[in-house]
């Protein structure tokens, strides 16, 4: 029986983001050749911008290669409404670990085109938490290259914190360590980074 895989770069990366959508299974951190990721308006329904990759031969960007059992592709399928799942190959991937990827069939979510975020439609500070939070699970350098192998940081950026427009959004989150992270790439002032989330 096939194993099957899905390559998650945006909030997929986050274990806690996952479990909100279906069960899934060991988790692999890699870096995906053949696709560039880009910040783009994916829908207008939560007046914000996702990440999105799609297809560009001398690119790359990092996520993680999850096992989804064949049977919660339905709830995967569903949350990533607008993206197109297509076929990847393992040798597409090349892991950070030093260890070999397993045998099965490799999904992605991707785009066709990149529709660039704007006033109505910003990358909202909610999703950017989920998904920096999720990269820290496979330490600082996979975080750093993250933001490194995104494009479209100078667009608006929405501090959302304090009423979230993200709708996994993990409101326990401490932001000082994210804030740290994201300075160097934002177009909020550090005190605008600074409103955090009630508890």
């Amino acid at each position: 029986m096939s194993r099957h895989y899905i390559l998650g770069y945006g909030s997929l990366i986050s274990s806690e983001s996952r479990a909100k959508t279906g069960e899934t299974g060991q988790v692999w951190p890699v870096k995906l050749h053949g696709f560039e990721r880009h910040w783009s308006i994916m829908t207008s329904e939560f007046g914000m911008s996702s990440v999105a990759v799609v297809k560009s031969d001398a690119k790359a960007c990092n996520g993680v290669l999850i096992e989804v059992p064949e049977d919660q592709f339905t709830l995967f399928d569903e949350r990533e409404q607008g993206y197109q799942r297509t076929q990847i190959e393992r040798e597409q991937l090349t892991p950070y670990l030093d260890e070999e990827l397993p045998d099965g069939t490799y999904w992605i979510y991707h785009t066709e085109e990149v529709v660039e975020p704007h006033t109505e439609c910003p990358i909202a500070l909610s999703y950017v938490d989920v998904i920096l939070s999720g990269c820290l699970e496979h330490g600082d350098s996979f975080a750093t290259d993250f933001l490194a192998l995104t494009k479209g940081w100078r667009g608006p950026l929405h501090n959302d914190r304090l009423q979230p427009r993200y709708p996994r959004a993990q409101t326990n989150l401490s932001t000082e360590r994210l804030n740290r992270l994201l300075a160097p790439v934002t177009t909020l002032s550090l005190n605008e980074l600074a409103i955090t989330y009630e508890s």
